[in-house]
C-alpha cells in the first residue's frame, strides 16, 4: 500500500482546490461493481510523479444485503514519518428517478472534524482524511478566477468560435463563411466589451504592485 502524502506535491501544506486534491468517487465503486458487501481492492492514483494507493473494504449490516459502509486503510504523510490510517465511511443509498438505488458517501466524523453527515458523491483527500469539499473548505478553479481571467477567457472562446486563436495579440477573426452578419456583430461587441473588463482588471492590477514595489523598496 503506497503512501499517501508521500511526495514533493504534498509537502506545501493544505491546498484549496478540489482539483489539487486526490479524491474518492463513490459512482465510479458503484459503475466498476465494487460496493459488493464484503468486496475488497485497491485503487491508485498516479499525479506529479507520485504513486498513491488506498485499500478499501466493503461492510454491510446486519441482515443486510447492501453495503453500509466502507473502511479505508492508507499510510499517510512524509518520507520517514508515515503512519498508519483506517476508518469508516458511512453509505447512504437514495432511489433513482427510473428504478435502482444510488450509493452516497456520508462525510464521516473523523480527526478534528466536526461531522457534517453530508450525503455527497466525492470525497477529499487534505490533511490525512477523505471528507467533503465543504469541511475542507475547497473551492473549484471556476470558483476562484478573477473576474478578469474570466472576461479573457470569453474573449478566447469567442475567437475560437470564429475560427481563430486563443492569442489576442493577432487581429481579430474574419466574419467565417455563411455566418450572418448580425451574429458577427453581437460576438465582436460580446468580445470588446470582455476585453475592456480584463483590461480595466489587469490595469488596476499592475497599479496595485507598482505601489507595493514602490511601497517595499522605501522610494517615496
Amino acid at each position: 500500500m503506497g503512501g499517501l502524502g508521500s511526495g514533493s506535491y504534498y509537502r506545501f501544506g493544505s491546498k484549496d482546490r478540489v482539483e489539487d486534491c486526490l479524491s474518492l468517487d463513490v459512482r465510479s465503486w458503484r459503475r466498476g461493481r465494487w460496493l459488493e458487501v464484503g468486496t475488497c481492492f485497491t485503487t491508485t492514483w498516479r499525479r506529479h510523479a507520485q504513486h498513491s494507493s488506498i485499500d478499501v473494504r466493503v461492510l454491510g449490516g446486519a441482515g443486510k444485503e447492501r453495503a453500509q459502509a466502507v473502511k479505508l486503510y492508507y499510510s499517510w504523510g512524509s518520507e520517514g514519518r508515515k503512519v498508519d490510517v483506517s476508518y469508516m465511511v458511512p453509505l447512504s443509498w437514495t432511489p433513482c428517478n427510473f428504478g435502482g438505488l444510488r450509493p452516497w458517501f456520508v462525510c464521516p466524523a473523523v480527526g478534528n472534524a466536526v461531522p457534517c453527515g453530508r450525503r455527497v458523491a466525492k470525497l477529499y483527500l487534505q490533511g490525512g482524511y477523505f471528507l467533503c469539499r465543504h469541511c475542507h473548505k475547497l473551492a473549484y478553479s471556476s470558483q476562484r478566477e478573477t473576474h478578469g481571467y474570466a472576461a479573457l477567457r470569453r474573449c478566447q472562446r469567442i475567437r475560437k468560435k470564429l475560427g481563430g486563436t486563443a492569442n489576442m495579440t493577432e487581429p481579430f477573426p474574419d466574419r467565417p463563411k455563411g455566418m450572418h452578419f448580425k451574429t458577427y456583430l453581437r460576438l465582436f461587441i460580446e468580445h470588446e466589451k470582455a476585453y475592456g473588463e480584463y483590461s480595466k482588471e489587469m490595469t488596476e492590477f499592475l497599479e496595485r504592485l507598482t505601489c507595493q514595489i514602490y511601497s517595499g523598496s522605501g522610494v517615496n
